[in-house]
């Protein structure tokens, strides 16, 4: 089973659409919401480790131009 994990992010202003265009891109990424609050995007992504998850989230989120800020929530749930 995948694990999976919420990325709270702020972005620069006036850079929201970019940074939700590249997210929807990316492989891993499950959906991506733009919320109002001290965030400005939710991204929910899966990875079938939580390592995984870490790469994607340094290697592939970071780098987008446009996001200020990242906030990882790991799901610890039981899902079975």
């Amino acid at each position: 089973m995948a694990e999976k994990a919420f990325i709270l992010i702020e972005t620069v202003v006036g850079r929201n659409k970019v940074v939700v265009t590249a997210l929807k891109q990316l492989e891993g990424v499950k959906s991506v919401d733009t919320v109002t609050g001290p965030y400005d995007v939710i991204a929910t992504i899966e990875g079938e480790t939580f390592n995984d998850i870490g790469d994607l989230v340094t290697a592939k989120i970071h780098p987008i131009a446009g996001i200020s800020r990242t906030v990882s929530c790991l799901v610890t749930e039981d899902r079975r």
